[in-house]
């Protein structure tokens, strides 16, 4: 019989700060950038008839010894049709002596914690160090982790927000407002929340541009969120001919990231891609070289992301007590 730990949101809300994600998840990328981590690519299965998928995504750190595995949808239907969120996701996480199951996680939380810390830390090594107006397009269940991310790193005066949902926009500019007390705005155009700012952040499904190249000044950074699926874009190809790229993963960026379409057409070609955002923290790569440089971090999330910060979480529940045990 197997005793594993059994932790749900609620546990991990509790466990789990913003402070101590962006820790990790820049530690995974330097674990990453220096190979000490197996993260094979992503499985996928698609489920074209609910325009969905399912992604599984195991990973091991060699020097830190941890190990795990995430399962995670993505149905950008489920909020209207069926009430439930896009995103769902659990994390088993494996004992690599002896493969036994240590714990079983809500993933969700995870999934969006860890996502805002990636593109915190893309913004820490990319944007102008004077940057403080941000545009967010999308509003839905990602946009206030990476509000809380960016927050960590950089002193915001201001945020525009775009959505097609209008009310959901406003919804989190009134949230965001109270919660941070900087000036918010609910915009009615995409291009309004591109207009003058410093930082971007995109954080739709769309398989089309949205963002067009000639609302995109010299010196912005853009973190390009949303395309984690073959087929996904949400920029105009010139703007990524114009940008420095920094990649979370080489090989799935190009199979699914906001350069996927791109390369598959022809448009741009992987050596146009500068390199990978652990190089850059790992110290191997320089970031931003100049205030006029445009730059675009492509997140497709990876692996090593959730199971650096669920394995933190599990040994903060084993500590303190939190969560439940089942026999298997």
């Amino acid at each position: 019989m197997i005793e594993l730990r059994v932790l749900d949101s609620s546990d991990i809300k509790l466990l789990l700060k913003m402070d101590n994600a962006i820790k990790l998840v820049e530690e995974a990328f330097k674990e990453k950038a220096l190979k000490r981590i197996q993260m094979p690519a992503k499985v996928y299965l698609f489920f074209d008839k609910y325009s969905g998928d399912l992604r599984t995504m195991p990973a091991y750190f060699q020097q830190l010894d941890i190990a795990g595995v995430k399962i995670v949808n993505s149905h950008p239907s489920n909020p209207i049709k069926y009430g439930l969120p896009t995103v769902m996701a659990i994390v088993i996480l494996i004992d690599p002596r002896t493969g036994k199951p240590l714990c079983l996680m809500d993933g969700t939380w995870i999934t969006g914690i860890r996502t805002g810390a990636a593109a915190a830390i893309a913004t820490k090594y990319l944007a102008r160090r004077d940057s403080k107006t941000i545009g967010i397009i999308g509003a839905g269940s990602m946009a206030p982790f990476h509000i809380e991310a960016l927050y960590h790193i950089i002193k915001i005066e201001s945020i525009k927000i775009f959505d097609i949902n209008k009310n959901r926009a406003e919804k989190l500019a009134r949230e965001t407002e109270l919660k941070y007390n900087v000036s918010v705005k609910a915009v009615d155009e995409c291009k309004e929340a591109v207009k003058d700012v410093d930082i971007l952040v995109t954080l739709t499904p769309s398989r089309e541009p949205i963002v067009k190249n000639e609302w995109i000044r010299e010196g912005i950074h853009i973190n390009a969120m949303g395309a984690d699926a073959p087929g996904k874009e949400e920029l105009d190809p010139l703007i990524l001919k114009r940008a420095k790229i920094v990649v979370d993963d080489m090989e799935q960026a190009i199979h699914s990231g906001e350069v996927n379409v791109p390369i598959s057409r022809g448009v741009l070609s992987p050596n146009e891609i500068y390199g990978e955002l652990g190089e850059i923290v790992a110290g191997m790569k320089t970031g931003r070289e100049s205030d006029n440089e445009i730059t675009i971090f492509d997140s497709t999330g990876l692996a090593i992301q959730d199971i650096i910060t669920a394995w933190y979480v599990y040994e903060e529940a084993e500590r303190k007590g939190y969560g439940r045990k089942i026999t298997l």
